[in-house]
């Protein structure tokens, strides 16, 4: 079989549980390179109506690759689950440090919205707005540096569309996607992304956010909020990081920052060399501690004792089920709908193999002989590769739309 599938990992241990789906450490057996493995049961995906966003997911991750992004490796399926393998990252996330008290100095917090705004500068010339950005969803590697996790509610809008969904997380989520469901409109579109980014960077430095927003608060009476409420500085923050902030916390999207030119005219940002950035040469100020897991250990437990189809166990389960299958008439299912998503499931969903296709690009870029390639066809080549290169592209066109 030419595909990856779930044999060619070994599992470690389980690290995570998402909005659905967890989170295991995994070894690639012929590599030995570590990954994170996501996991989604099928079953539960349809009973809950969440196929098509982790479709929607994958669509995206598939088309996009950013240092300061979570990136996607594998995709594959079997009877049970969906799998998504992922870049590990082993600094944990921002929440989690929240909840352990880290006090995040404004050097630390310069940092990430520097790289946070490569990522999201990068997202929007792919014509996705995120919707999701929070301390939850930003992990850091062992060296301390920012990346971009879960575009499971990310969505793609091209040539002036506008989104009008109420996606997100009450607490970040900018006022126009409040306003446009409330009094439609014309929707809301990238800046929504710094807002959000306003936000987390405020809580970071300050322990709490700027408004306070609560999942439960209706959505009438924060459009109220945000028209009434100011936000409060700290006088003892740079008077440059609170001009930032403001730029980020701006209501109205027209007049606030949310692109990478926009930051880069901060007088705070103003010494940033950002291909340094880029090249995660900039030292980051907080640095989780190494040699431990940055995560709540009991999720290690749950799957060791509460969960009744645990991982380790699948490929036991799986043929059991093969011979049970096999044994009984296939007609009296006990539910022809679910069968019929299932089937739908597993003809629909994409397999990915970053690892494959990065070797065949580079076979590509080999088999072109030296003598032939004009100058024209070398600039052509690297403009491609400048694509994949994470974030040369980025870097070189600062202000891309």
């Amino acid at each position: 079989m030419d595909g990856v599938n779930f044999d060619h990992f070994q599992i470690l241990r389980a690290i995570g549980k998402g909005s659905f789906g967890k989170v295991c450490i995994v070894q690639k057996r012929d590599t030995e390179k570590m990954y994170a493995m996501k996991y989604m049961n099928k079953q539960q995906c349809i009973e809950r109506d969440e196929v098509r966003n982790v479709f929607r997911e994958l669509e995206i991750l598939q088309e996009i690759e950013h240092v300061f992004l979570v990136n996607l490796w594998y995709s594959f399926q079997d009877e049970e689950d969906m799998f998504m393998v992922v870049d590990l990252l082993l600094g944990g996330d921002l929440r989690y440090h929240l909840q352990q008290n880290v006090q995040f100095t404004e050097e630390t917090v310069k940092l990430y919205i520097c790289e946070m705004a490569l990522a999201l500068d990068y997202l929007r010339s792919q014509h996705i707005i995120h919707r999701d950005v929070k301390p939850d969803n930003i992990l850091l590697d062992e060296q301390g540096h920012a990346h971009l996790t879960d575009f499971n509610i990310a969505t793609i809008i091209r040539d002036g569309e506008r989104a009008t969904a109420l996606a997100g997380t009450k607490p970040y989520m900018a006022p126009e996607i409040f306003h446009s469901f409330v009094n439609g409109g014309t929707g809301y579109s990238f800046e929504v992304d710094w807002w959000s980014l306003g936000v987390m960077a405020y809580e970071l430095l300050r322990g709490w956010r700027p408004y306070d927003i609560h999942s439960s608060n209706p959505v009438e009476s924060l459009i109220q909020l945000f028209s009434t409420v100011s936000v409060q500085y700290i006088a003892t923050w740079s008077k440059e990081m609170i001009a930032l902030l403001r730029k980020l916390l701006t209501v109205n999207p027209e007049h606030r920052f949310s692109s990478l030119m926009d930051i880069q005219t901060s007088s705070y940002l103003s010494s940033v060399i950002w291909d340094d950035v880029c090249e995660k040469k900039v030292e980051a100020g907080f640095v989780p501690n190494k040699g431990r897991l940055h995560c709540d250990p009991t999720f290690e437990l749950e799957e060791m004792i509460l969960e009744s189809r645990p991982l380790h166990k699948k490929k036991k389960r799986l043929a059991k089920n093969k011979s049970r299958d096999n044994s009984k008439d296939s007609s009296q299912s006990e539910n022809d709908f679910l069968q019929e998503c299932l089937e739908a499931i597993q003809q629909d969903f994409v397999i990915f193999n970053r690892e494959k296709l990065k070797k065949s690009q580079e076979q590509m870029n080999e088999s072109v002989s030296p003598p032939e390639t004009t100058d024209e066809a070398e600039t052509e080549a690297e403009s491609e590769n400048s694509n994949l290169n994470m974030c040369s592209s980025v870097c070189s066109s600062t202000g891309s739309s």
